[in-house]
């Protein structure tokens, strides 16, 4: 697949800098910045960073022209399953985690744990118009280098902290760039089922009964499935099933 790398000292939001300057045709145009001066997390979070530390990039996909035709078979991709481009990021980026650490999950929808701490963050927006997927534009966090967390997050960590050593962030970036590739190669060749059941696999929390918070107070529950749309079904001690979306549902952390 094409890539276009475009790379910046500093920038607010490389989210934004792709909107705006994100070059035409298909393939990946992708944005690495040293320091976001206002990343972004899911909602209203924000990303914690050290200059030049980790990394920091958003990675542009158009698909090609005949991928985004109004066939029966891409409309239904792109209008009912826009989420399996989120499974997708998430996959990228957990393989390029796992490539140097053991104990590398997914947390739903697509945040990356190492054990029961965050080492990573993606922001996916997608654009669809009348003849399907438009693109899709992935901004991604990766603690790799800082050791020291400010922010009140409650459990982040670092490749380094894990490793006990620095990491080349250039060549993380390669490694998430090439997961990339991969998985967005299986989505636009129509291999859904295979992305989901990877996705599936790899989730933090997979099995068993775990702690989380909802509106009417903290319960436990084990994870049924992820919808085709995104949405979390759960399944209480009491045998009560409990669909979510984003930010309907906490997990409740153990003590770190």
């Amino acid at each position: 697949m094409r890539k276009t790398i475009i790379r910046l000292e500093q920038t607010d939001s490389t989210n934004r800098y792709l909107r705006e300057h994100g070059a035409a045709g298909e393939g990946m145009t992708v944005v690495v910045a040293g320091f976001q001066t206002a990343g972004r997390g899911q909602g209203t979070n924000t990303w914690e960073s050290e200059p030049g530390k980790n990394l920091l990039m958003s990675i542009l996909w158009t698909p090609k022209e005949e991928e985004s035709l109004p066939s029966a078979a891409s409309v239904r991709m792109s209008m009912g399953r826009l989420f399996l481009f989120s499974e997708a990021g998430a996959l990228a980026v957990g393989r390029a985690l796992a490539s140097y650490t053991d104990g590398i999950t997914l947390k739903w929808p697509n945040d990356i744990y190492w054990k029961d701490y965050k080492i990573s963050g993606t922001l996916i927006e997608t654009a669809v118009g009348g003849r399907g997927l438009r693109s899709c534009l992935y901004g991604v966090g990766i603690n790799v280098n800082q050791t020291v967390f400010r922010s009140d997050a409650p459990n982040p960590v670092s490749l380094a902290q894990i490793l006990g050593h620095e990491v080349d962030v250039e060549e993380v970036m390669q490694r998430v760039l090439d997961a990339f590739d991969q998985e967005i190669t299986a989505v636009s060749e129509g291999r859904a089922e295979e992305v989901s059941r990877r996705y599936h696999a790899s989730l933090y929390r997979r099995s068993g009964y775990h702690l989380y918070r909802d509106g009417e107070g903290p319960f436990e529950a084990e994870i049924v499935r992820v919808e085709d749309d995104g949405h979390l079904m759960l399944c209480d001690s009491a045998s009560r099933i409990r669909r979510y979306a984003f930010k309907e549902v906490e997990f409740i952390l153990p003590a770190t």
